[in-house]
């Protein structure tokens, strides 16, 4: 097999977007636009792949890293343009080089391959990857010989009714000899209204030196997508969003209503798990086998195990064990640990803290900086004590303790093996082993005190 490189555009400003942010990093399905686009270059195995950056270019270096080499388009000047500023790095090399839009999300590595391999296997020296569209309009027109080479490709202003009348289209992804299209580059004329240097011009260059020309026409036309504005990039997440769930269905997921459920490019999900409606899963996730998620349930950045259940909860940055049960209404903030057989109920908080096997907080708590021992019982309302204007403080609850329901522990402080405290008490000394810790105002009951109370008024 030949040697295999990729240029990634991705210097322009996209001042269509009317965004801050860079327009390749703008997210689809959580990614960055074009992380999908060289995440998926890298499925295909290239030897090599050169972002052009210009506009932000320390931002898309950040997101890709060493995934990539670089060059700087300094001035744009065109697509042409763009792709010469990998010269230093490809020219001369022989090889198969395809050239790809930082802004198309959607296209898969699959095509990428097939439009590569058809290029090398015809021989051709330039190969466009087309697409067929019942509404053209707007789009380059793929103009064929009778050979069924790529004649030239003619833009909607430029073109006649009959030309216009052709329905197959220029998805601005090409394939090239990488000899000739640097050869070729040197012959591109910016002589044009725009005073711009066109990556198409190669095509024409080639076939003026009797090239073979070629098109591969994916009949996906939904992945051929270019993103410039907002509108085009909700309906990228939203192609991405279906393509993504129907993976995971055929995967062994069950998800109960794709339209309302959102799951990032990157979460891993086993087998048997089901989703219920209005479920967001973001990040770098992962769901183990037989989990039950949702309804109404966000998770971000967490390992969740097997056979747990969340419904109706947010959670971050966090662990959980095999046959946990979540929520409703639980928030599990991050650097938290929730070891197997944990119970965390409705309205508990839980910050940085961990719990170890079968320990429970089961309704409207607040644990933040603790560490929690095995089959601990946290009762309602208790809270960890742990910030006291100016730094927070560790709580530890050891193996089997008892914690009262309105209970606070005031950190630091810990509470050990088999301990009691008891309900309604302000705990600020550690508490010994299998001891009954009350810390609380005696009551007093004050008879008469109401008839008293309306003799005086």
């Amino acid at each position: 097999m030949a040697n295999r490189f990729a240029v990634v555009l991705a210097a322009g400003v996209g001042s269509r977007m009317k965004s801050d942010l860079y327009k390749v990093l703008h997210p689809v399905c959580g990614k960055s636009m074009v992380q999908h686009v060289v995440d998926q270059l890298n499925y295909t195995g290239l030897d090599e792949i050169v972002t052009i950056v210009g506009h932000g270019a320390e931002s898309v270096q950040d997101q890709l890293g060493n995934q990539t080499a670089y060059a700087i388009q300094e001035e744009q000047l065109g697509t042409g343009h763009a792709v010469q500023m990998a010269s230093s790095t490809l020219e001369g090399k022989n090889g198969t080089t395809v050239v790809v839009c930082g802004d198309t999300p959607l296209l898969t590595a699959e095509t990428i391959s097939q439009l590569m391999d058809q290029h090398e296997k015809e021989g051709a020296k330039v190969t466009v990857l087309t697409t067929g569209v019942e509404e053209p309009t707007g789009y380059g027109r793929i103009i064929r010989n009778e050979q069924g080479h790529v004649e030239k490709i003619v833009e909607e202003k430029d073109a006649n009714e009959k030309e216009k009348a052709v329905k197959e289209i220029n998805t601005g992804t090409y394939c090239f000899d990488n000899q000739l299209l640097f050869d070729a580059l040197k012959q591109v004329s910016n002589d044009n209204a725009q005073g711009e240097y066109y990556l198409p011009d190669v095509l024409e260059i080639a076939n003026s030196q009797g090239e073979k020309v070629a098109a591969y026409q994916t009949k996906n036309v939904d992945e051929t997508i270019g993103v410039n504005d907002r509108v085009a990039l909700s309906k990228a997440e939203k192609l991405m969003k279906n393509r993504i769930n129907e993976q995971h269905m055929r995967s062994g997921v069950s998800i109960v209503d794709p339209d309302t459920t959102y799951i990032g490019a990157d979460v891993k999900i086993g087998t048997d798990v089901t989703i219920e409606p209005g479920s967001h899963l973001k990040g770098d996730t992962i769901i183990e086998n037989h989990t039950h998620i949702g309804p109404n349930t966000e998770i971000t950045d967490c390992e969740i195990g097997e056979s747990s259940t969340i419904k109706q909860s947010v959670l971050s940055n966090s662990f959980v064990g095999s046959n946990v049960q979540i929520g409703p209404f639980a928030h599990i903030r991050p650097e938290s640990r929730l070891e197997d057989d944990v119970k965390i109920g409705n309205f508990v908080e839980v910050k940085k803290s961990s719990m170890q096997t079968g320990s429970k907080a089961s309704h409207l708590s607040y644990l933040g900086d603790a560490e929690i021992g095995a089959d601990v019982n946290v009762g309602c309302g208790s809270i960890t004590v742990n910030y006291d204007g100016r730094s927070k403080h560790k709580t530890v609850i050891e193996d089997g303790a008892f914690i009262g329901c309105n209970s606070n522990l005031v950190a630091p402080v810990k509470v050990e093996k088999g301990a009691y405290v008891a309900a309604g008490s302000t705990i600020t000394k550690d508490v010994p082993e299998k001891a009954l810790s009350i810390a609380r105002t005696r009551q007093e009951n004050k008879e008469g005190y109401l008839e008293r109370l309306n003799k005086r008024s």
